[in-house]
């Protein structure tokens, strides 16, 4: 996302960013802890509690792949997966059915702390692997953001329930991880458009996206 002439350049995403992206949808989420959280989450064909699982898996591999004294920056840390069934994410993180929703949301918290840890720990010189891009503690800081706020989304349509995130959180993670996006658009609906969840005035929704996790040129 290139600036307009004039325009401030949004700071750096910082770990203060992801702790507060996993609390304001913890929550958005915990006033839905009584309902059904097997429905779809919103577009998606995972269930609510299959999409908060990946969540918190997504933040808990952010951190490891970066958290290493010697981070891998050609390959993803060989942790065991499985899946609950053939349709679901592959998760290496779960959490116990028995202790509900609000478990769930727990197990969530951990693991967003983990990620919020390391980000604040790891040199920024350090590099891990994504398929998008091998990427500084910052770059897994935007990850962790984005995949908390667009999943967030996704089990807020599925549930019921309110969510929209701050303004400068989305702006702070569009400018890191997605260079092509729209500087001239509310960052929010932008960050549900680059990602194929909404739709902008006067541009085609997209189909096929990514994000550019290796850091940005200064």
């Amino acid at each position: 996302m290139s600036a307009e002439p004039n325009t401030p350049v949004p700071g750096p995403v910082t770990a203060d960013d992801v702790a507060h992206a996993v609390r304001i949808t913890v929550d958005a989420l915990t006033p839905a802890t009584g309902a059904d959280w097997h429905v779809p989450a919103g577009p998606l064909e995972w269930t609510c509690w299959e999409t908060g699982e990946h969540l918190a898996d997504d933040l808990f591999a952010y951190a490891a792949q970066i958290g290493s004294t010697r981070p891998q920056a050609d390959e993803y840390v060989s942790f065991g997966f499985s899946r609950r069934r053939p349709e679901g994410p592959a998760n290496t993180v779960t959490a116990d059915p028995e202790a509900g929703p609000a478990g769930l949301l727990g197990v969530l918290e951990a693991c967003g702390g983990l990620l919020v840890a390391v980000v604040r720990a790891t040199p920024a010189d350090a590099r891990g692997h994504h398929t998008f891009g091998a990427a500084d503690p910052e770059g897994f800081a935007a990850m962790g953001i984005v995949e908390t706020l667009l999943h967030a989304h996704d089990m807020a349509l599925g549930l019921g329930v309110p969510f929209e995130p701050p303004a400068g959180l989305c702006a702070r993670s569009l400018h890191r991880l997605f260079p092509d996006a729209p500087a001239d658009t509310e960052p929010w609906p932008t960050l549900l458009w680059v990602t194929g969840r909404g739709d902008l005035p006067g541009r085609e929704r997209v189909g096929k996206w990514r994000w550019y996790g290796a850091p940005r040129a200064t």
